[in-house]
């Protein structure tokens, strides 16, 4: 983990479609949920220009976030994120709480390091064709990566970089080989 992510948030006693229609029309807010590590589920109300801004960076779909509810602060990540399908704007957020002593499963991105030098497309006259964006691993929060890469340098024409042949931290692991699926990149 890199850079810590923090959001506020405000709990709430309104609840149903017009209290959160509400939410979104008055005051350019967020409605949204807090579950899970064993506590009560609490509503919640996000400031609209804060989580556009803490979206803006790619580790909040995937790292842990710091939340402060009424002035208290949990690790949290995020769980879903519900889209308005017209304008894309944020309709909800679903954050789930995490356990330092439980295993989770998050979808990281990967990134893809060095295609330009690739010797299949620079010498052999390929080109490069991503099958996925993000995988998805599991581990301790501890463990948790921002991103996870893939060197495409040394790749030929023709080869594939499966998922079995991805460099992962230690203690990470890939939920799919897990299920015996070893998909290409």
């Amino acid at each position: 983990m890199s850079t810590k992510l923090e959001l506020h948030a405000h709990s709430r006693e309104d609840v149903g479609k017009g209290a959160s229609r509400r939410l979104r029309r008055q005051g350019e807010r967020i409605p949204g949920i807090l579950y899970g590590g064993g506590a009560e589920p609490v509503k919640l109300t996000l400031e609209n220009r804060e989580l556009t801004k803490v979206m803006m960076n790619e580790a909040f779909f995937s790292q842990i976030l710091d939340l402060s509810v009424d002035g208290t602060s949990e690790q949290v990540i995020l769980r879903d994120l519900q889209r308005n399908p017209a304008n894309d704007k944020v309709m909800h957020i679903d954050l789930l709480r995490i356990r330092a002593d439980r295993t989770l499963q998050v979808s990281v991105p990967l990134h893809f390091i060095d295609e330009e030098r690739c010797e299949g497309v620079r010498l052999e006259g390929g080109s490069i064709s991503h099958l996925l964006n993000e995988v998805e691993i599991s581990c301790l929060p501890k463990d948790l990566p921002e991103y996870v890469e893939v060197y495409m340098a040394e790749l030929k024409l023709g080869e594939i970089i499966h998922l079995s042949d991805l460099a992962m931290p230690e203690g990470v692991s890939i939920v799919a080989l897990d299920h015996g699926d070893d998909r290409a990149v």
